[in-house]
């Protein structure tokens, strides 16, 4: 593994008094996630399943931004719309619960949709 670029990532989550309810951390900053009441907990708070979507969808404004400016291609926003599908009947897997589809929609502007392509499929090649 390359040292120079390989980059490590903690957050840290805990059970709190409130049952389904999850406390976690980064750095300094703490959130509040909860199940979803499918599952009996409160789903108050965002999910665990919508976290991992907003972490996807967040990478891929902030990637896409980046890959714009070493191209030096003048993206003036970048938005990522994220739907994930998870059917417990039908899993793809038997071990561990995963998504069965998930879709991204991406929407640039300032970009003619030639260079909106291609920073997407730079993006995905990430």
């Amino acid at each position: 593994m390359n040292a120079a670029k390989t980059r490590q990532y903690e957050v840290s989550a805990r059970s709190t008094e409130v049952f389904g309810r999850v406390l976690w951390s980064c750095r300094d900053q703490h959130f509040v996630a909860d199940g979803p009441v499918h599952n009996g907990c409160p789903g108050e708070a965002v999910t665990p399943a919508e976290l991992f979507l907003a972490g996807v969808a967040s990478c891929g404004v902030e990637l896409l931004q980046v890959i714009a400016k070493s191209e030096d291609v003048q993206l003036e926003s970048a938005s990522v719309e994220i739907a994930g599908e998870i059917d417990p009947a039908n899993p793809v897997r038997d071990d561990l619960s995963v998504f069965n589809s998930v879709r991204l929609r991406f929407r640039l502007a300032g970009v003619s949709e030639d260079e909106a392509t291609r920073l997407v499929e730079r993006f995905k090649r990430r």
